[in-house]
């Protein structure tokens, strides 16, 4: 897919599933429970020594359903964002923002979603080629400070990571993100080896957020 038509697949899924996992079996497990569940935009983060042969695998068990999009987390420079790219990931997303790594998406044609917290980080975002902007940590801050943010950019697409949850996700589409990011509960069940019931779950974020969009 082009940038575009990725970008416009994870506003449509408006989910993204935050991997991180201990191991290759575990991240490949717990993305699995999750894509089963509904819930297939994926974010193999790289706090996992073995997230771009996590990412390789995945790119090539879900090749043929476009609806899966296997993306990157935790890159902190354009090296790592390099090697998640050649691996197959189809988005690029960090804790912060990294000129040098939006400038490697952009040549590459991957969309990058750098986490900011200020108007001024997200201006500076954008600017660089930032199509959706990452707010993080949301914990921090709740869901009132998306008006905040709103109010001189109204333009800006954002997607919040950190502290949403079932019983709050339906506050931070309310107050106008594109998408959210979870992951806390996902993995704690994946080191326990509880997939089935992950994909309960994930399966229950698809079906309130599209509830909350309504």
């Amino acid at each position: 897919m082009k940038k575009s038509e990725i970008i416009m697949e994870l506003k449509k899924q408006g989910v993204v599933a935050v991997i991180r996992g201990n191991s290759l079996e575990e991240g490949i497990g717990i993305s699995k429970a999750c894509i089963a569940g509904g819930l297939t935009a994926i974010e193999m983060a790289y706090t996992n020594a073995n997230a771009s042969e996590i990412i390789k695998q995945l790119s090539e068990m879900y090749k043929d359903h476009k609806e899966v999009c296997i993306g990157a987390g935790t890159v902190l420079d354009a090296p790592t964002a390099r090697m998640a790219i050649l691996a197959g990931a189809k988005y690029i997303v960090s804790p912060s923002f990294d000129y040098d790594t939006a400038v490697l998406c952009n040549r590459y044609g991957i969309p990058y979603i750098p986490g900011c917290m200020t108007i001024k980080e997200i201006i500076t975002a954008m600017e660089a080629g930032s199509e959706i902007i990452k707010l993080f940590p949301g914990s921090a801050f709740g869901p009132g400070y998306v008006g905040a943010i709103k109010a001189p950019l109204p333009q800006v697409s954002l997607m919040v990571t950190g502290g949403v949850k079932l019983d709050n996700l339906d506050q931070w589409f309310k107050a106008g993100v594109d998408a959210i990011g979870v992951g806390g509960e996902l993995n704690k069940l994946g080191e326990a080896g509880q997939f089935e019931e992950i994909t309960r779950i994930a399966s229950e974020y698809v079906k309130k957020a599209s509830e909350a969009r309504q």
